[in-house]
């Protein structure tokens, strides 16, 4: 699947001012054109990669800031330097403006989605492939078509419907309704689980016929078809490719401290070929390859370490620092702590089973930093942010509980490493460096237990999400104490930062109602949370350019 990030464009298009008639009729073979770039499956493949890329760079490495839109402005995190900008969605009244980048990149960039999957399925009539072909082709379209518009519904609800390319100007766009919208996500959804290749069969990062599955069993549980939901999931879970990882495995299985929960989160543990069976699809990067992303000579990639770990670098306990930063240790790599855990995230929801849950062991949830700056007090001594040194107040951006899961301890690429011997790190650290799970097999359980609760099945639900605790050593949950919000605090303690939160919320209306319970930063701030950013607005520049109909804002835009 590493061929599959060594993407280029097939944008070239030919401009015929003066010919005759037959001319204009003729096929020009000899170079490419917007005739004759959709004819082979070579060229329906570059097409397909096209968009693996955009989906890539929409969830994970677009830039800086857009792809932790899913977490900001949630109940999992708040910002740690809200004076700086409102790229961290603080304060909201300002980041949600539909002038605003954030309304306007999302939209942007998944309708982009959309419409290079509308141009393949246009395509492929008139194209040399196979029917055999054609088919796998339009399943991974509709794939990607699905899930962007599954994703533009939950954000800005009903949105224009497209299924066809757009060859011409078009101002004249009107919403479908949310209903209608997510209607044609089933039957992309549908058509893909039933056409795609089998999990055992597909190189490493493509859509199989279990992620569309798993997406259309969620998206069963937003249109309110429990059993169907039911039914999708088992499907997943059913299949004989797949079961949750309970042993340690792959590339640091020998190491300690550690557990099967800290394997899954290691540099190449994240394919099938590593012998993960929990791995559905696996969004992937590459260091210092062509289209993989990564390098090792600039930030790049997904900059969840960035973000998540603190700057450990200003803690200041009676004046002396105790760390050095940047180093690659449990310290956190080179964050910045700006993505700061919510005291609901770090400490609450672990109450039950705080020292006995696998999730919660300091390698996976840190609390516990060992100073490591040599000739302080500190030096080798731990410091907790669970009992704080005199005058530190926790949280704050240089000291925090956070997972580690959004970094590499000990093991960044070589060429980040300003001294190997030591693991400091260049100030060009900063990226996670592993691939990253769009969809794992926890989440089908607990997708399934959401669904069981809709029919009021509790025991079932129970069940499901038991078999996640299982494997955790959490205690398990008894029936009645099963509901909505129960099911989001375990996504929590099992996905954290790995979750696209803001999908979940947005697409149980519950984003307003998670985020004043959960995280008080953006509950009292002024400019805070407010139930209109239950759904994004429709970005303004989009309204003005549609001069031909009337583009609906949403209600308190």
């Amino acid at each position: 699947m590493k061929n599959m990030i060594r993407i280029f464009l097939l944008f070239i298009l030919c401009t015929l001012a003066s010919c005759s008639t037959s001319f204009l009729d003729e096929k020009p073979l000899d170079f490419l054109s917007s005739d004759n770039a959709y004819q082979t499956y070579s060229d329906f493949k570059t097409a397909v990669n096209m968009l693996y890329s955009r989906v890539r760079s929409e969830f994970y490495s677009k830039d800086e800031n857009r792809p932790f839109d899913y977490l900001y402005g949630t109940d999992l995190v708040f910002d740690g330097q809200p004076s700086q900008s409102s790229n961290r969605h603080s304060p909201m009244s300002t980041a949600y403006n539909s002038t605003g980048d954030i309304a306007l990149s999302h939209w942007t960039e998944l309708f982009k989605i959309v419409a290079d999957a509308n141009t393949i399925t246009s395509r492929l009539s008139a194209s040399s492939m196979t029917d055999s072909q054609k088919k796998l082709v339009e399943a991974q379209a509709r794939f990607f078509r699905g899930l962007a518009y599954r994703t533009l519904a939950y954000l800005y609800g009903g949105v224009p419907l497209l299924t066809a390319e757009v060859t011409s100007v078009k101002n004249d766009y009107v919403r479908a309704t949310k209903a209608d919208v997510l209607k044609q996500v089933i039957d992309d959804l549908v058509f893909a689980a039933s056409n795609l290749p089998s999990i055992s069969s597909v190189q490493d990062g493509e859509v199989s016929n279990l992620a569309a599955s798993h997406l259309l069993s969620e998206v069963y549980l937003a249109t309110g078809e429990y059993q169907k939901a039911v039914d999708a999931a088992s499907v997943v879970i059913g299949d004989a490719n797949m079961g949750l990882m309970q042993n340690r495995f792959g590339s640091e299985s020998t190491t300690n401290p550690g557990d099967v929960y800290w394997d899954m989160f290691r540099p190449g543990n994240q394919n099938r070929k590593s012998g993960n069976k929990e791995a559905i699809w696996v969004i992937q990067f590459e260091t210092d390859v062509n289209g993989g992303s990564l390098v090792s000579t600039a930030q790049s990639g997904y900059l969840l370490e960035r973000h998540h770990s603190p700057m450990v670098r200003d803690l200041s306990i009676g004046g002396v620092n105790p760390f050095r930063w940047p180093v690659s240790d449990y310290t956190g790599g080179r964050g910045v702590g700006w993505a700061i855990s919510t005291v609901y995230f770090s400490d609450t929801i672990w109450k039950s089973d705080f020292t006995t849950d696998m999730r919660n062991a300091n390698h996976n949830f840190v609390r516990n930093f060992v100073g490591n700056k040599v000739g302080t007090a500190y030096y080798g001594k731990i410091i907790s942010t669970q009992t704080p040194p005199a005058g530190v107040t926790v949280p704050n951006r240089s000291f925090y509980p956070y997972q580690s899961k959004c970094t590499t301890p000990y093991h960044h690429p070589a060429g980040l490493y300003s001294n190997a011997a030591t693991f400091d790190l260049k100030s060009t650290a900063g990226g996670t460096y592993t691939d990253q799970y769009m969809f794992r097999l926890a989440e089908t359980y607990l997708l399934r237990a959401e669904a069981y609760l809709g029919l009021k099945d509790q025991e079932k639900a129970a069940a499901d999400i038991n078999v996640v605790r299982a494997r955790a050593k959490a205690s398990p949950v008894a029936k009645e104490n099963v509901t909505i919000d129960y099911i989001l605090d375990e996504r929590m303690r099992e996905l954290g930062v790995e979750e696209k939160r803001r999908i979940t919320l947005m697409r149980l209306g519950k984003l307003y109602d998670r985020v004043m319970k959960c995280n008080p930063f953006y509950a009292t701030m002024a400019g805070g949370m407010i139930p209109t950013y239950n759904l994004w607005p429709i970005p303004f520049s989009v309204i003005e350019a549609n001069t031909g109909a009337k583009l609906e804002q949403n209600p308190g835009y």
